[in-house]
């Protein structure tokens, strides 16, 4: 659960105004995706798998964005962590471990629900992108990542989801390629401009960092 691009990352909005057709969810996604360049809100996250007995994994925390590649991700509850990409790096701070990794934005994002919230993505080249029925008051289009380079990355998504209530995105649904289902609900997003300093990140004092660094000035 601690580990989010692996099932992670999103914005939304609040579940205001007239549920939309099915037919309109792909045309929602669109949008959502030309329109919206910033925002800040706050989620739940359920985790589960039909193939595992244990209970789903609940955490809620809060996001920010600003396209193309920068965000924070931070989890609140149940186990603080931040996940901030800063448009070239992803950094990743487990604060009980106080450990830091480090990942090239681009290969940490791939084609996953993050290159699409928070990227600059061509929807059309990266997925297979069909509607499908509606569910829970909501329109849902669904994402399949295609195959580059003739095979499936290993960090890639079977599908993914997109709930909307017009053109209002309130749900992400992910199934990774483990049969993970990962739910997240999005209770608030603000589109307005943002401070770039919250998508800048330095490492904590003592905490050990490992992976891309970037070269020391």
């Amino acid at each position: 659960m601690k580990k989010l691009i692996g099932g992670v990352l999103a914005a939304s909005l609040l579940m205001i105004g007239n549920v939309a057709r099915a037919d309109d969810a792909l045309t929602a996604l669109r949008h959502f995706v030309a329109t919206t360049q910033a925002a800040e809100g706050e989620f739940t996250q359920t985790v589960g798998s039909e193939r595992a007995a244990r209970r789903p994994q609940q955490a809620d925390g809060r996001f920010a964005f600003a396209r193309p590649g920068k965000f924070r991700w931070e989890y609140v509850q149940p186990y603080p962590q931040l996940l901030v990409g800063d448009g070239e790096r992803l950094w990743s701070w487990d604060r009980d471990l106080n450990q830091v990794t480090v990942q090239l934005i681009g290969d940490a994002l791939g084609a996953t629900p993050a290159a699409i919230l928070f990227g600059q993505v061509d929807l059309d080249r990266e997925f297979e992108l069909n509607n499908v029925a509606d569910a829970d008051g909501l329109a849902w289009v669904e994402a399949r990542p295609k195959p580059q380079g003739g095979a499936e990355s290993a960090n890639r998504f079977e599908l993914i989801r997109f709930g909307f209530a017009g053109e209002r995105l309130q749900q992400v649904r992910l199934r990774d390629n483990f049969g993970q289902d990962t739910v997240i609900v999005f209770t608030r997003l603000d589109a307005r401009a943002l401070d770039g300093a919250l998508f800048r990140f330095e490492p904590p004092a003592g905490a050990d960092v490992i992976g891309d660094l970037p070269p020391r000035q």
